[in-house]
C-alpha cells in the first residue's frame, strides 16, 4: 500500500488539534475502489481468517464477520502498521485527560508484545457482510486488558449502488444525560476513526469519561462490506 496521502494525515492532525471535543473523524478515500474490492474478495477464503461470527447467534444484530487470521493480509497490515502512530499521541492524551496511567508506545510492534504478555495473541482485524435487513447492535471492541482507544472501519461497499441503509452510528452516554447518536455518512474506501470504549470531554471541573458505542443501522437492500481496524489483540 502507498504511503498515506496528506488526506490522510490530515484527519490525525485534525483530531489531535480537536482532540477534547471529537468522538469521531473521517479520511475520505482512503483506500482506492480497486483495494476495496481486493478486500471484500478475501471473504471466501476461510484460510485467511481465524473464527466466523454469524450475529444472530448471540444477539449481536444480523449479519456476520470474520476475524482475520496471522499473518495479516499486506494491505490490511499496511493499515493497522500505518494508523497506529498517527493515533498514538491522541490514545496518551485521552488517557491522561480521564486520569488513566497507561501510556502507549509510538510503535505499534511494541504495542502487541504488551498484548501478548498478557495472553492476548489473537488477531483482531476483521471483515464484516451484511445482506438486506441486517444490522450491527451497539457495543465496544474489548478483548482484553490492554486497549487501544481508538479504532477504524473502513466502508468497502458503494452507498447506493451496493447497498441501502446500513449507516454508521455512534452514541455517546454522559453522566446523567440520556445518550446522544451521531450518523455518520460514508463513501466507498472513506474510513472512519472513533472511539472505542471512552472518550474525555471537558468539563467546568475537568474532563470527565463519556462511554461510547458504535453499530450499523438496518440494510434496507443489498450488501455492506466494513474493513475493522482494532489495534490491540484478544485474549
Amino acid at each position: 500500500m502507498p504511503a498515506p496521502t496528506s488526506g490522510a494525515r490530515d484527519h490525525a492532525t485534525a483530531l489531535e488539534d480537536d482532540w477534547y471535543s471529537r468522538s469521531h473523524t473521517v479520511a475520505p478515500q482512503l483506500l482506492s475502489p480497486a483495494e476495496c474490492a481486493a478486500v471484500v474478495g478475501l471473504y471466501p477464503d476461510s484460510t485467511r481468517f481465524r473464527s466466523r461470527v454469524v450475529m444472530a447467534r448471540y444477539g449481536f444484530g444480523r449479519g456476520e464477520y470474520q476475524y482475520f487470521s496471522y499473518p495479516l493480509p499486506d494491505l490490511v497490515q499496511s493499515l493497522r502498521s500505518r494508523r497506529y502512530p498517527q493515533l498514538v499521541s491522541v490514545a496518551n492524551r485521552w488517557n491522561e485527560a480521564m486520569g488513566i496511567d497507561v501510556r502507549d508506545p509510538v510503535d505499534h510492534a511494541e504495542f502487541l508484545a504488551r498484548c501478548h504478555a498478557a495472553g492476548q495473541l489473537r488477531p483482531t482485524p476483521l471483515l464484516l457482510q451484511y445482506g438486506e435487513g441486517d444490522y450491527n447492535c451497539l457495543h465496544q471492541d474489548l478483548y482484553g486488558e490492554h486497549v487501544f482507544p481508538l479504532q477504524v472501519a473502513v466502508l468497502l461497499s458503494q452507498p447506493g449502488a451496493d447497498f441501502s441503509g446500513g449507516e454508521f452510528v455512534l452514541t455517546e452516554q454522559r453522566p446523567r444525560m440520556q445518550s446522544r447518536a451521531a450518523v455518520v455518512p460514508l463513501q466507498q474506501g472513506d474510513a472512519v476513526v472513533f472511539a472505542l470504549h471512552h472518550r474525555p470531554v471537558a468539563g467546568s471541573r475537568g474532563f470527565y469519561r463519556v462511554n461510547m458505542r458504535h453499530g450499523v443501522s438496518t440494510v434496507r437492500s443489498g450488501h455492506r462490506h466494513t474493513l475493522g481496524i482494532i489495534f490491540h489483540d484478544a485474549q
